[in-house]
């Protein structure tokens, strides 16, 4: 018997004097136009990130579990209802329950936008994207040579891009943002510039009041990115648009941008309409101090040289 209460009391001793690794507040990852939520590549990339934040919950969000349908995704479906697929499975992950910090690759980050938006139960604390189109782009991203999937898609978008069929069956119309044809984009877009809340008489608060509850946004940008066109649409920057002078003055410290050799006009993004009133909450975020921008060197998608000291910022918060 006196060996039993000493084994115990040792046994007591060992647990109270061992330090309890914090929980650590869950992450979820979206991935980008031509991967798939179980690609080889985003699985290493979550196990990277566990290996970096010991006991990390990781959900790598899909649309189909089926991997090869899930990458297909990517290119076809109604935005819309692919985040709303979303949300439901979000909401039926237990350890999500108490807000999740979110890293959205390339479009998967405006998707992830569109989740804090529109649902955000339960909700998204940091949002971290990287190389994503958040003024949509004003050109289709070219495709890899043997890629036909993407090709055919850019091929159907191209050629009816603000048709109803290509703005709810093709993905990338559906954040395409011509600013030569901004009232054509304003008439036809049924996710980009709802989401960004861009008609005049369809402004939706609870956008503004979803995406202001974010405790930090995070905005990559890629220095070399030639598929996000702007690239400075990962900053909320825009091509000027061409329908009348909306942007002939310099506020808030940031100018318009000239870019050689195209000498596109960039409108930085405290001088978009959508920041100076604050449409979606994105100044709200701006001026609470919530709002970072970090810079990728190298190509879209090319993060193994900034991925690891964005995610120790920002990714496994202890709760």
């Amino acid at each position: 018997m006196l060996l039993v209460v000493s084994c115990l009391f040792l046994l007591v001793s060992y647990v109270i004097g061992t330090p309890v690794s914090p929980k650590l507040r869950p992450l979820v990852v979206w991935h980008g136009l031509g991967d798939s939520y179980a690609s080889p590549g985003m699985l290493e990339f979550a196990e990277l990130l566990k290996e970096q934040h010991p006991g990390l919950f990781v959900h790598l969000i899909y649309v189909d579990e089926d991997n090869d349908k899930d990458k297909e995704a990517g290119f076809y479906g109604y935005v819309n209802d692919q985040i709303s697929l979303v949300a439901e499975q979000l909401a039926a992950i237990p350890e999500l329950k108490d807000g999740f910090d979110a890293i959205g690759f390339s479009q998967g980050g405006q998707f992830l936008r569109g989740y804090v938006q529109m649902y955000n139960t339960p909700p998204i604390r940091n949002l971290i994207t990287f190389g994503s189109q958040h003024m949509g782009v004003s050109d289709i991203p070219a495709c890899r040579a043997w890629d036909l999937l993407c090709k055919a898609a850019r091929r159907l978008a191209k050629n009816a891009i603000y048709g109803e069929w290509a703005q709810t069956n093709i993905v990338q119309a559906q954040y395409y943002r011509d600013p030569e044809h901004y009232s054509e984009y304003l008439e036809a877009s049924q996710f980009l510039a709802q989401l960004n809340n861009e008609h005049p008489d369809r402004r939706n608060s609870t956008y503004a009041k979803n995406f202001a509850s974010l405790e930090n946004l995070v905005l990559a940008i890629f220095t070399e990115d030639e598929t996000v066109i702007p690239k400075e649409s990962s900053w909320f920057g825009a091509e000027a648009i061409e329908e009348g002078d909306h942007f002939s003055q310099s506020r808030n410290g940031q100018s318009p941008l000239v870019t050689a050799p195209l000498e596109r006009q960039i409108i930085p993004m405290r001088l978009q309409p959508l920041y100076q009133e604050d449409w979606v909450g994105l100044r709200s975020l701006d001026e609470a101090g919530k709002v970072f921008f970090e810079t990728c060197e190298g190509p879209h998608m090319a993060i193994s040289g900034c991925w690891k000291q964005i995610s120790a910022k920002y990714v496994g918060t202890p709760i």
